[in-house]
């Protein structure tokens, strides 16, 4: 789906929204000539990576990235074929994960399956078949302070005395053709022996999730709980507009019982991925198979787990009419999910219950993991 300019802005201040949060005091990049900080950072691996051990290399690429951030996400392949490329001219290149995974809001999720979470880091590794050793530093963040990361990514180079030499963005372009290489330009000048042209340039990206922004995540937390949750009667004439998802959003239809353990337990995924994409072209809807009667239940069990979503309450006992006019592929177990496609297409069900990444992995295939 092509971003519209209103997308587009909601996802910088998604990156940005640590803005309101200062950088620590005195924070900036090392100087150019500087001396590599020393690090010692576990690895996805399961090994621990030291600065010590990258000391034969004739270069050292050390770049701040992430896995939530979309220009990190951008820039990952890219990455990768630099590790590829200049690993047989003896390049060491290391991942830094800097951020703090509890001081990211949700709604700073909504280009990413995954959070900045070390079991998340190893997940990404794995699936995107990193080739490059990828570090957590999200417990003290003390090398990212070191080095005065700004952003995901922030790349810095250092020759084979492990002397600073160019610090900035990979290239100029984060999902178009680069006019600018600058990393691997000032790389292939270390290489060389000579001066790198443009040593510094400007970082662009995600800001750097510093611990002092915990605060300001648990508060979000707090305000979406406090959100007003409704609940409404859908006749079959209302499911049958509702499949066919008019408008531009991918819509995730969650059909639930309050009698059915698995539905209530896995309500608070849905809560989640509510939080992180609805400012993303994309809703929630809940359909309660309770009794009409029992409209009330229903609305206290998604008040207990603050489902502050388009919620209804199927005013039919003709099930096998819900279904036909729901999707006429459902088998009849619940819980039951479905994302429609603006049109109405579907294009991800669930029989049973779900699996929160697969369904998180199906809504940002659709909805698009970059600007």
């Amino acid at each position: 789906m092509k971003p519209t300019r209103l997308a587009i802005v909601l996802g910088l201040l998604a990156c940005a929204v640590g803005g309101v949060h200062a950088d620590p005091p005195g924070l900036r990049p090392l100087d150019i000539g500087a001396a590599a900080p020393d690090f010692d950072l576990p690895g996805v691996d399961g090994s621990n990576h030291a600065l010590k051990d990258y000391a034969d290399a004739k270069a050292l690429v050390v770049v701040f990235t992430c896995n939530h951030c979309p220009t990190a996400q951008a820039y990952e392949a890219r990455l990768a074929k630099l590790y590829e490329d200049y690993k047989p001219k003896d390049v060491a290149v290391v991942a830094i994960s800097p951020n703090d995974p509890k001081a990211v809001r949700l709604d700073e999720l909504g280009y990413t399956d995954l959070d900045d979470s070390f079991e998340h880091m190893k997940i990404r590794a794995r699936d995107h078949k990193y080739p490059y050793p990828y570090l957590y530093d999200g417990e003290s963040q003390a090398v990212a302070k070191a080095y005065g990361c700004l952003a995901t990514p922030h790349v810095f180079i250092f020759d084979a005395e492990r002397k600073l030499r160019y610090q900035g963005r990979f290239d100029d372009a984060e999902v178009k053709t680069p006019k600018s290489h600058d990393a691997i330009a000032a790389l292939d000048a270390i290489l060389a022996g000579r001066d790198v042209a443009t040593p510094t340039t400007r970082v662009f990206g995600c800001s750097t999730k510093w611990s002092d922004k915990q605060a300001d995540a648990r508060k979000s937390l707090e305000t979406w709980d406090a959100e007003p949750v409704a609940i409404e009667p859908i006749d079959l004439a209302g499911v049958a507009k509702l499949a066919k998802n008019e408008g531009d959003k991918y819509t995730v239809v969650n059909v639930w019982a309050t009698w059915c353990g698995p539905c209530v337990q896995e309500l608070p995924e849905f809560v989640t991925m509510n939080r992180m994409y609805r400012g993303r072209p994309f809703r929630l809807v809940t359909i309660s198979l309770d009794d009409v009667a029992k409209k009330a239940d229903a609305l206290a069990t998604l008040k207990a787990h603050h489902v502050a979503a388009t919620n209804y309450i199927l005013n039919s006992s003709d099930r096998d009419a819900f279904a036909e006019a729901l999707d006429p592929k459902w088998p009849g177990p619940v819980p039951y999910t479905l994302i429609l496609a603006p049109g109405g297409e579907v294009v991800y069900r669930k029989a049973g219950g779900i699996d929160p990444l697969e369904v998180r992995r199906a809504i940002v295939a659709k909805i698009g993991r970059t600007y």
